[in-house]
């Protein structure tokens, strides 16, 4: 049998079948699963000005978030990040830096039971805290992990 026409049926049988989840209201192409950028938070050079804009300022120091990164970081330019929250009803982590210029690096939003567990790799200009941020139950908490830089940064 011809290889391109096994292809095409394939993408055509592909295509018909998201042309009807759509037709039945399955798939929403409007639908934005993105959440807004928060500007003022990743512009912001001040770490108290970034804690702000994530509702951070307050949060208890927990246990029950797990910050895994190296102790000495050998690249600064990529550092490994692990935050896994075990408090139940995690709805959100944010990831600091506390001496790179725009503290705030990243967030995330969990929904629906997700498990709060972030796996990333982040850039650091220096020695610094690593701090996660979590929101659960409508409180906010928080723990850190010093990191030392040794290469790509100011060394220590």
């Amino acid at each position: 049998m011809n290889q391109f026409r096994r292809t095409f049926l394939k993408g055509a049988g592909a295509a018909g079948t998201v042309a009807v989840a759509v037709a039945a209201g399955l798939l929403k192409p409007t639908q934005v699963l993105a959440a807004e950028w928060n500007k003022a938070g990743f512009t912001a050079t001040k770490l108290d000005e970034a804690l702000k804009t994530i509702g951070g300022a307050g949060a208890a120091e927990s246990k029950d978030i797990l910050v895994k990164a190296p102790d000495i970081a050998e690249n600064g330019a990529v550092v490994p990040v692990e935050i896994e929250s075990k408090i139940p009803g995690t709805t959100s982590i944010a990831l600091i830096i506390e001496t790179n210029l725009n503290p705030l690096c990243s967030t995330y939003d969990f929904s629906n039971g997700a498990l709060g567990y972030v796996s990333t790799r982040v850039k650091m200009a220096k020695s610094s805290k690593v701090r996660a941020i979590v929101k659960a139950g409508g409180k906010t908490y928080t723990a850190a992990k010093e990191v030392k830089v040794t290469i790509g940064g100011c060394g220590g």
